[in-house]
């Protein structure tokens, strides 16, 4: 199967999936992985631990941003602008820096439905808390635990909205890379 081939499968798994085929859109997904694995390995040959996770990101976004696909552009090009976005949060976290670019979202499973579990989570959760700095720790405290607005979050700590926002999106990451390192 040449390129043009793959690109025209693709595309009318993906339009057919859009269009309420769950099996269409389960074997574009299937056939889409097949295709990023090989796109991402090629360019990060040096981090094969990274690509699998890569893949998953990437697919999801695929996922969540299906609705801003536009039916007469190439998707495989649409679908590669995705993975290289996603390969440059990677290597700015590789660097040291955080990506600002990741939608603000919480991924974070940290409470469970258990009285016992949710009490050793909360333990958890607030011992990760307490290792980031105030202005990643609070907003995330008074947005994402006790409901605050961002604009009421801003004005109880002093903070800008946008600072707000900066911290929670900074904190989530930090926290997600201390749990992953601990797994």
């Amino acid at each position: 199967m040449g390129p043009s081939d793959a690109e025209q499968l693709l595309r009318d798994l993906f339009i057919q999936g859009l269009g309420g085929d769950a099996q269409a859109y389960h074997a574009f997904l299937t056939a889409l992985g097949t295709h990023l694995r090989a796109y991402l390995r090629r360019r990060l040959f040096g981090w094969p631990d990274e690509v699998e996770d890569l893949l998953q990101e990437c697919l999801i976004a695929v996922h969540n941003q299906r609705h801003t696909y536009q039916p007469e552009q190439p998707l495989t090009a649409w679908v590669h602008a995705i993975a290289r976005y996603k390969m440059i949060d990677l290597l700015r976290a590789k660097a040291g820096r955080e990506a600002l670019h990741d939608p603000l979202d919480d991924e974070l499973d940290v409470f469970t439905d258990s009285a016992t579990e949710a009490s050793d989570a909360q333990r958890d959760l607030d011992g990760l808390l307490d290792t980031l700095p105030d202005r990643q720790r609070l907003p995330i405290v008074h947005v994402k635990l006790e409901g605050l607005s961002i604009v009421e979050a801003a004005q109880r700590t002093g903070m800008s909205e946008s600072a707000i926002k900066v911290g929670i999106h900074r904190g989530l990451k930090a926290l997600a890379l201390k749990i992953r390192s601990r797994e």
